[in-house]
């Protein structure tokens, strides 16, 4: 039978304790990637139906008690606050709806600055995003926003517990401004 000394037991706990982290950092990136992955439009996931099925798809992401918010004078009267998965949900649902005049057509997050803290089973982390908007009548804005987001591992996944996103700016875009707009998203297709 061998023995570890009480020094070795010290090192091997500190480096799990280490690749628990770098686990967690990792897993949270993938969760907040694909969340925006699930917000572009058109939606690039494969299989989607429907914007319902998008809305279910971008729910896995969140815990029941999450919170969704924009903050600051810019998005404080135009997102506002959906607290629980039930007010976010009918967010998003709104946020894609058929009745939106005009209809949103294009939407892009490029996501950068990424700064993830993990302590035990909770975590936050801030990005900062850039995404252009056009929109079916020619109008287009470049929107930036900072992200602030509080993350929870539930089981064996981490989950949004809130999405807080102020503005930094809005740029209208000139009327048309992209040549080629895709209707579809043909990207992780068969």
């Amino acid at each position: 039978m061998r023995f570890r000394s009480p020094r070795r037991t010290r090192e091997f706990a500190a480096l799990a304790s280490r690749i628990a982290v770098l686990e967690a950092e990792a897993e949270i990136r993938r969760v907040q990637a694909r969340y925006m992955f699930l917000c572009d439009t058109p939606c690039p996931e494969f299989g989607v139906r429907d914007d319902e099925h998008r809305v279910d798809l971008i729910m896995e992401l969140y815990t029941e008690d999450a919170v969704w918010e924009g903050v600051g004078e810019y998005y404080d009267g135009q997102f506002g606050r959906a607290e629980g998965a039930a007010a976010i949900r009918e967010h998003f649902a709104a946020f894609w709806s058929t009745e939106r005049d005009p209809a949103l057509v294009l939407n892009v997050h490029y996501l950068t600055a990424e700064q993830i803290h993990v302590d035990g089973d909770r975590a936050t982390g801030q990005w900062v995003h850039m995404q252009p908007w056009l929109f079916a009548d020619g109008t287009g804005v470049l929107r930036s926003s900072r992200l602030c987001n509080t993350f929870r591992a539930v089981g064996d996944t981490w989950r949004i517990t809130r999405t807080r996103t102020e503005n930094v700016l809005v740029a209208p875009l000139p009327p048309r401004w992209p040549s080629h707009v895709p209707s579809t998203s043909v990207l992780m297709g068969p």
